[in-house]
């Protein structure tokens, strides 16, 4: 489980967002919604353990995430704004270089499927400068196919996706969970998951408001 308790934040000497709560359980996502400027990325950056928090703490399986960050790392893929894609590797590169990064075996033919999923067969081979931003974020998300991560952190993962990405990567996300994932995500889009024989994704939604 994922345990978030009592998270503060500023910025500089203004407050941004006090006091959250929540918790994700395997087989659970969490739409965390909230206005422009809120703080949802500086939040979701604190739940990877990438940025400090003011207060509070952010605990996996019960136990605080600075306490064995290697082990959390090991359980989290984390997709931000920066995509984290090197512009002159192609997009198979791009796979087999972050796999081998993070310690995963990851084979060459797993890979171009998982690009094929996410629909850029016959891209495959094409350094990431020459592609479209959408084509780019569809490269990033293939990723997740070849992650054995348990806790997906998204922020934003349906920009830049035309309708038939969008609907690829609920499902993905709904497969995720049904196995035992979970996944915290931002969208600024409503998102209906459900599983493959039609039942509602155990969903919830969290709503950041700016400190008072």
């Amino acid at each position: 489980m994922l345990r978030v308790s009592h998270l503060s934040c500023s910025r500089g000497n203004k407050p941004l967002f006090a006091d959250v709560n929540f918790h994700v359980q395997a087989g659970q996502a969490l739409h965390l919604e909230g206005d422009n400027g809120v703080g949802k990325t500086s939040l979701l950056r604190m739940v990877c353990g990438l940025s400090p928090a003011d207060a509070g703490e952010v605990c996996w399986q019960e136990q605080n995430i600075r306490h064995n960050p290697t082990a959390y790392r090991a359980a989290l893929f984390y997709l931000g704004h920066d995509l984290s894609l090197k512009e002159d590797l192609t997009a198979l590169e791009n796979l087999l270089s972050d796999a081998a990064i993070a310690g995963r075996t990851l084979t060459q033919p797993r890979a171009m499927d998982a690009l094929a999923r996410m629909g850029l067969r016959g891209r495959e081979h094409l350094p990431l400068r020459v592609m479209s931003q959408g084509q780019k974020r569809r490269t990033a998300l293939a990723r997740l196919l070849a992650s054995q991560a348990t806790l997906w952190i998204l922020d934003e993962p349906f920009v830049a996706l035309d309708v038939k990405a969008v609907d690829g990567l609920r499902a993905l996300m709904a497969n995720h969970l049904s196995q035992g994932g979970m996944v915290l995500f931002t969208s600024h889009q409503p998102v209906a998951l459900t599983h493959g024989d039609g039942t509602q994704v155990d969903m919830s939604t969290y709503r950041l408001k700016g400190a008072a």
